[in-house]
């Protein structure tokens, strides 16, 4: 199916005038925030092409959160960072990041469907969704909001720790990060409680 065309969602009921989908990115990295995103789409301004952000080029998801931003009812960011993420756990550290997308609104949901099997707590009705990003409009809408900042932040950090190639593959633990770790050592933006990271702070200089 081309971009642009109906879009067949097997529950369009699921898009409620007040309902916020939520989705999060950065859950596997080795470095950088676990970032969420909440957004309660309005169906009277429709935005065709939503999809996981996972199967859009990332150009196409920079496109989609421009119209995302601009026709949603509402939408919020939220992140934890790698120190909360070391603290917490990264299951603990994405539902804090949830549940402060849900806070950034500038209007409380009536209901919250989020992608995956757990849920933050939340002051209103929540549902899991398995898949939801492939399911529910407005949780593939948060899935692209959360691609794309997340994105920004990494970008962000390469120029604050050159040297990592976060710009390139975001914190993931490609071939040139686990070297970059080898080489240059931790930096405060790493996961230290993540395997590879934590082999290499313990490893002597």
């Amino acid at each position: 199916m081309k971009e642009g065309a109906a879009d067949p969602w097997p529950n369009p009921s699921a898009a409620g005038d007040w309902v916020a989908g939520v989705d999060e990115a950065g859950r596997g990295p080795l470095a950088g925030p676990v970032v969420a995103a909440a957004v309660i789409l309005d169906p009277r301004r429709p935005i065709p092409g939503l999809r996981d952000s996972k199967q859009l080029a990332p150009a196409r998801r920079e496109a989609l959160a421009g119209l995302i931003a601009s026709r949603a009812r509402a939408w919020g960011v939220g992140q934890a960072s790698a120190a909360e993420i070391d603290h917490l756990n990264i299951l603990g550290a994405t539902l804090l990041a949830m549940e402060r997308a849900v806070a950034a609104l500038r209007a409380p949901p009536e209901r919250v469907l989020v992608d995956g099997n757990r849920a933050p707590r939340l002051p209103c009705a929540v549902e899991t969704v398995v898949g939801g990003d492939r399911r529910v409009p407005a949780i593939a809408a948060a899935s692209i909001l959360a691609k794309v900042f997340r994105d920004a932040q990494m970008q962000r950090l390469e120029e604050l720790c050159p040297g990592y190639g976060f710009a390139r593959h975001k914190g993931y633990p490609t071939r040139e990060h686990l070297a970059a770790l080898q080489r240059l050592g931790p930096s405060p933006y790493h996961r230290l409680s993540f395997g590879p990271v934590r082999a290499c702070a313990a490893s002597p200089a």
